[in-house]
């Protein structure tokens, strides 16, 4: 069990797990949705088990490439811990427990399963043919908080896909910033990401633009909530301000010709963004 959770690196669910319950709440709460614990459950499992197929799939199908990299050598299928048919079941079992998962919520979940699929797990295949690869990996975890908003009530609503696209460009900025350690390899492999496409310098003020649209935008859904719902307090912007000062300090911690803190910006920082985010919001609804 050790093993395959560092395979699918279990710890990093951190990023896009408290955003899915922002959905779930912002739907139970300011929307006026009913829920149970239950259904909570559902909406946890849903994202663990998709996010561990997608993992999983990717550490599969990259592992001729990570073999090949000093950085990543010793990962789990390369290293020979786990073998590469055992990462593919493990693939398609996580991938029914999420189907299944979804079947128990409601009928559009399930209609919509294989669409989060398609996103999640077609993301391994993008960086050999796009440096836009980052921004399909931001879509596949900026689905966290619709998808959970629409296991509660069944229906869109514009506030959740916002929270969305603060996923999105949040998360394919920090991904920006992660793709700098192996800009030199991709090159040498000739896979695609935007550090090879423009530069570490480039690169890195496309990750800074992405990340004030982020900023933006988690203003406009929290300013939105508040239409919704008149007794929405300051928890949520104590929560924002947190969030987007987190993005600026992790653009301090990174430039073009220093990358030694690059897992700090990475992991800690955006790890305990989402965090503190989710944590706050959600104690705001129930305040």
């Amino acid at each position: 069990m050790k093993h395959y959770l560092s395979l699918i690196k279990f710890s990093h669910t951190i990023f896009a797990l408290p955003f899915a319950l922002v959905g779930f709440f912002l739907a139970s709460g300011p929307a006026g949705g009913s829920w149970s614990l239950r259904l909570l459950l559902l909406v946890v499992g849903c994202m663990v088990f998709a996010r561990s197929a997608a993992m999983a799939f990717n550490r599969y199908l990259d592992r001729d490439i990570d073999a090949q990299n000093p950085r990543t050598r010793n990962r789990e299928i390369p290293g020979g811990v786990i073998s590469a048919r055992a990462a593919l079941a493990f693939v398609v079992l996580n991938a029914l427990l999420f189907i299944g998962c979804t079947w128990f919520i409601n009928p559009l979940c399930f209609a919509l399963s294989p669409v989060a699929l398609l996103v999640i797990l077609g993301y391994s295949y993008t960086k050999r043919f796009t440096y836009l690869c980052h921004f399909i990996l931001g879509l596949g975890l900026g689905l966290a908080p619709v998808g959970a908003y629409l296991a509660v009530m069944g229906h869109f609503h514009w506030i959740p896909v916002v929270y969305g696209f603060v996923v999105l460009s949040w998360v394919a900025g920090f991904d920006i910033i992660y793709a700098l350690q192996d800009d030199d390899f991709d090159r040498e492999q000739q896979l695609q990401s935007l550090p090879v496409r423009f530069g570490r310098t480039g690169a890195l003020r496309l990750s800074v633009i992405l990340h004030v649209i982020s900023a933006v935008l988690i203003l406009i859904a929290g300013w939105g909530v508040g239409q919704l719902y008149s007794e929405f307090g300051w928890l949520h912007w104590v929560a924002a301000a947190i969030f987007i000062g987190l993005l600026i300090y992790q653009h301090s911690l990174v430039t073009p010709t220093d990358l030694s803190r690059v897992n700090l910006a990475f992991f800690t920082t955006n790890g305990l963004a989402s965090l503190t985010f989710g944590v706050l919001y959600i104690l705001d609804v129930f305040i």
